[in-house]
C-alpha cells in the first residue's frame, strides 16, 4: 500500500520538528516557550531565568507609527514600563525586524532611542532571525504578552482596546496589559486573556 504524498509530507515535517528540537508555539494557558536572546549590551538572557516573576514581552519597532504613538507622542508605554518594573515585573522589549529592515537599529541606535523616549524596559533584544517572534506568533508592533510568576502565558494581544494611531484614544481605551497585571497581583484569573493585536506588521 502506497503512502499518500500528503501523509509523507506531514511525517517528514513532524520528524524534522522533533529532530531540530523545535519548541511548541506559544499558547495562552500553556507554559510560555523558553528562549535565549542577546541584549544590546551583549549579555545573553533566557526567559526561564525570570521564573518566579511576572514578565511582559513587548514586540517593538521604533519606526512604526503605532509604536511612536505609545512612546514618542504620549509616553504611554514608558509610563507602563516604569509602573510595572517598580512593582517587580520584568519587561522585555523584542525587535524581530530582519537585518536591514525598518526599525532594525543597532545597539547604539537603540540606546539613543531609549534615552530619547524615556524607555524603561528591563531589557531590549534584537531577534533578527525572527525565531522568537515566530515562536510567539508576534504579528504587530506593539504586540504584548503577559506571563505569570509560574511561567504560564496568560495574555496575548494588543496593548489596549482601541485600534488606532491617535494619541487621544489612549485615555479612552481599556489597557489590557495593566488589567492583566492587576488581575495577577490580586490573585484573579486574567479576565481578558486574548485581544486583537494592532499596529505595524513585524518586519520579518
Amino acid at each position: 500500500m502506497k503512502s499518500s504524498p500528503k501523509y509523507l509530507l506531514a511525517s517528514v515535517t513532524t520528524l524534522a520538528a522533533l529532530t531540530l528540537g523545535h519548541a511548541a508555539p506559544a499558547q495562552v494557558g500553556q507554559p510560555a516557550p523558553d528562549f535565549t536572546l542577546t541584549d544590546i549590551s551583549g549579555a545573553k538572557h533566557s526567559l526561564s531565568e525570570f521564573k518566579g516573576r511576572m514578565v511582559v514581552l513587548e514586540w517593538v519597532n521604533p519606526e512604526c507609527p503605532f509604536v511612536q504613538k505609545h512612546y514618542d507622542q504620549s509616553g504611554n508605554i514608558p509610563k507602563l514600563q516604569k509602573a510595572a518594573t517598580a512593582d517587580g515585573v520584568v519587561w522585555l522589549s523584542i525587535n524581530s525586524a530582519a537585518a536591514g529592515k525598518e526599525g532594525d537599529y543597532d545597539a547604539a541606535e537603540v540606546a539613543a532611542w531609549q534615552k530619547r523616549v524615556n524607555a524603561a524596559a528591563t531589557d531590549y533584544f534584537r531577534d533578527q532571525d525572527g525565531a522568537v517572534g515566530r515562536l510567539y506568533d508576534a504579528r504587530t508592533t506593539p504586540h504584548i504578552y503577559v506571563i505569570n510568576a509560574q511561567g504560564t502565558l496568560v495574555y496575548a494581544g494588543g496593548i489596549d482596546s482601541i485600534r488606532s494611531s491617535r494619541v487621544e484614544d489612549i485615555a479612552k481605551a481599556t489597557n489590557y496589559v495593566t488589567a492583566a497585571l492587576e488581575d495577577l497581583k490580586a490573585g484573579r484569573p486574567v479576565r481578558t486573556p486574548h485581544s486583537q493585536p494592532y499596529g505595524c506588521a513585524v518586519k520579518y
